[in-house]
């Protein structure tokens, strides 16, 4: 008896994995949409996936930055805190950054990874 592999959409949709169209790399693998035996990415869903990336990228960072403020904060150094603040910000408004909306395709959507602010990218 031979097995099947199947491919499931985010809608549940499936289809026998040998007669799809499937899309070069897996990364917004979650964002998938089937039509007929063609798969493609979904670009709104793609864009949450990305936001949500940001968010666990950034939770780490942020979480070190409150232990340096802390420190900033009990040794008096006010330019410190005042940089660490500015960084925090930064980095709690990376998922709404306006190059992620602005995206208008999956290619445009990987570049919009702020490597500066959040470390090499998982979509490199």
């Amino acid at each position: 008896m031979a097995v099947t592999t199947y491919i499931v959409d985010k809608d549940g949709n499936q289809i026998d994995a040998s007669t799809a169209t499937v899309p070069n790399n897996r990364d917004f693998r979650g964002a998938w949409s089937l039509s007929g035996n063609v798969i493609s990415e979904d670009l709104t869903k793609a864009k949450e996936i990305f936001k949500d990336k940001v968010r666990e990228v950034r939770n780490p960072k942020l979480t070190a930055l409150d232990a340096d403020y802390m420190k900033a904060l009990e040794d008096g150094d006010t330019a410190a805190q005042s940089a660490i603040a500015t960084v925090k910000q930064a980095l709690r408004d990376a998922p709404a950054a306006s190059s992620i909306d602005a995206s208008t395709d999956m290619a445009g959507l990987k570049a919009a990874w702020d490597a500066s602010l959040l470390g090499d990218s998982p979509y490199a």
